[in-house]
């Protein structure tokens, strides 16, 4: 019954798709519920939309989208910039399951104009439609806040909520407050300063904040001048001050150059789940808008697509209108009476370089907090570079690395420590005390170790590495690989972490034969590497010392007869050494144990 459906359904949509127009428009695809659960865009409908059909060429996410789709529904549209802004609002109104979800900025601040007789201007997290104007939202607070400050002290503006109205203020309905007395404000509220100059205060307020400094300050200046002119040397001392306020607020800005005007820069970031767009906003030479957003991806969209949906949102919502847009690669994408650049060189790719670091810098921040959140995504990340740096088919989660320890071929020993997840997993540390060699040979250290370990794990049906690690460099790794390929006919990645003349990690060895991987110091990935390799040298020199300690002990004390394990850890508690042992008296010794004892010891020693 469910095949006869399925047959049905693909009957249905294969008779859509044949009678698609081949212009732009609008597609969307519904479940059988009747859900829309993609809309896309197209410059070529019927094309685009046989293309999803195509079982060859698509990922698995979006296999499962096509198994999902039950109808189709398309809009017509007149020209690509139509189709473009459509999607974008059609996947706003519904929040399709398998489009890609614009992350939610209600945490940022805006600044807004009020729609009032005398409009206040303040912040706020909260928009309202009611006929006020918003600026922003800004992704770095202070910003904000100093821009509320130049307006503060530019402006004398009302900041109390009382209802100005024409009929109120006539009425006098209100007294001034503190906020006149101390000339913060010209008190409006019972008519001492005229509509007319606060609506002018609030138009210069508007083009501050839309980074229109330039104009204000050509029109103060010759203010200015004229009042000098006309010798009123206060009025224009006032204006000045206005005139170096603004002026001081400008060279703050991130200035390029005075020449650019009406400019929108947008670049890209991607990882694995998500997009991150930067968007800046240059007039006359300086940044006044600036902001980063988050995409989050559901279909493997291609940066190309993201940054196209990105570039309709953020010209949507800030309402811009500039003739040209910079972006860092080609897109295919036209817009009515607007300019794509990617510039090579000059004040347009310092733009471009600087709203790169800014979206690089926010994906870093935001991956900084999702790994406080989760620290485990942190190892899962570093691993998953380990895995790309040395091209391995899995995931490394555990991994095994070994050293040797001798002093001139004597009390040989190795050890070998495990990582799994990232982590020293110390449950299973193991130490080795060499058996077959002879003198001081490290390789034929290293082979027996390995031989031992693995030949074991196999016996015993173990769990073998992912990823095993030599302390050394293209030798140690040559004679691991004899003893893993060619003898036990295994297959598992092995790496060599090479020292330098301080006996520090310095380069990262892989493949055969052996080339340098080009890991970055000072990196979280770099980091781990380094760990591992100090933790087995640590382990292999600890075991080393305390069987050498044991060695010099034994050689003195354990072949004298009646001398025990007990009673030779009494000795050494109190006398320190038997060099001490040596030194004390018949009845300093036989205090500790006894006569006879003590007799045995003088002999012997």
């Amino acid at each position: 019954m469910e095949e006869k459906e399925g047959i049905k359904t693909n009957e249905y949509l294969r008779g859509i798709v044949l009678n698609l127009p081949e212009g732009p428009g609008i597609y969307q695809y519904l479940n059988s519920e009747g859900t829309i659960i993609y809309v896309g865009k197209a410059k070529n409908l019927k094309r685009r939309v046989s293309s999803y059909f195509n079982k060859d060429q698509h990922s698995a996410k979006t296999r499962i989208l096509v198994s999902k789709i039950a109808d189709i529904r398309y809009i017509v549209v007149n020209t690509e910039e139509d189709a473009l802004l459509l999607e974008n609002n059609l996947i706003k109104k519904y929040k399709p399951r398998y489009n890609v979800l614009l992350k939610d900025d209600k945490s940022y601040p805006s600044i807004c104009v009020s729609n009032e007789y005398f409009p206040r201007v303040f912040k706020t997290r909260n928009i309202v439609r009611n006929g006020s104007t918003y600026y922003g939202p800004y992704s770095h607070v202070p910003s904000m806040h100093a821009v509320l400050d130049l307006i503060k002290k530019l402006y004398p503006l009302r900041t109390c909520r009382l209802a100005l109205t024409p009929e109120n203020i006539r009425e006098g309905k209100f007294n001034v407050c503190l906020e006149y007395h101390i000339k913060n404000c010209k008190g409006p509220c019972i008519g001492l300063q005229s509509h007319e100059e606060y609506m002018q205060n609030i138009a210069e307020v508007k083009e501050i904040l839309r980074g229109n400094t330039q104009t204000i300050c050509t029109t103060l200046l010759k203010e200015m001048q004229d009042l000098a002119a006309e010798l009123r040397f206060e009025e224009a001392q006032k204006l000045k001050e206005k005139f170096e306020l603004i002026e001081n607020y400008r060279s703050k800005s991130e200035v390029v150059s005075s020449i650019l005007h009406n400019i929108d820069v947008f670049s890209i970031e991607t990882d694995e789940n998500a997009a991150y767009i930067n968007y800046l906003h240059i007039t006359n030479g300086c940044i006044n808008q600036a902001f980063t957003f988050e995409y989050k991806k559901r279909l493997n969209e291609t940066k190309e697509e993201l940054l196209e949906l990105g570039i309709i949102e953020m010209r949507e919502r800030y309402k811009s209108l500039s003739k040209e847009i910079i972006i860092p690669f080609e897109l295919d994408m036209e817009m009515n009476g607007v300019v794509f650049t990617i510039p090579q060189r000059g004040d347009k790719k310092h733009l471009l370089e600087l709203s790169i670091l800014n979206v690089k810098q926010y994906k870093v921040d935001r991956l900084k907090q999702a790994e406080k959140l989760n620290p485990e995504q942190r190892t899962t990340r570093i691993l998953k570079e380990i895995q790309e740096q040395l091209h391995m088919d899995r995931l490394p989660m555990h991994i095994e690395c070994f050293d040797n320890s001798n002093i001139q071929g004597s009390d040989a020993v190795a050890a070998c420590v495990v990582f799994k997840k990232g982590k020293p997993s110390k449950k299973d540390y193991r130490k080795y005390i060499i058996k077959t060699v002879v003198g001081p040979d490290d390789y034929a250290s290293m082979q027996e170790v390995v031989r031992r370990r693995y030949t074991r794990i196999i016996e015993e049906q173990g769990e073998l590495p992912d990823l095993i690690l030599t302390d050394g460099g293209k030798g140690q790794m040559e004679v691991v690989r004899q003893v893993i390929e060619d003898e036990l006919k295994l297959t598992i990645p092995i790496a060599g972490l090479a020292k330098n003349n301080r006996h520090r990690t310095s380069e990262v060895l892989y493949g055969f034969p052996p080339m340098i991987v080009g890991i970055k110091q000072g990196t979280p990935l770099f980091h781990l590497l380094e760990n591992i390799q100090d933790e087995v040298h640590r382990f292999a020199i600890t075991f080393h010392r305390d069987k050498r300690s044991k060695s010099q002990v034994a050689s003195a004390l354990d072949q004298i007869k009646g001398i025990g394990e007990k009673r030779k850890t009494a000795l050494l508690k109190k006398f320190k050494s038997v060099n001490r042992i040596k030194q004390a008296t018949v009845e300093e010794i036989a205090e500790v144990v006894g006569m006879a004892a003590a007799q045995s010891i003088k002999e012997s020693l």
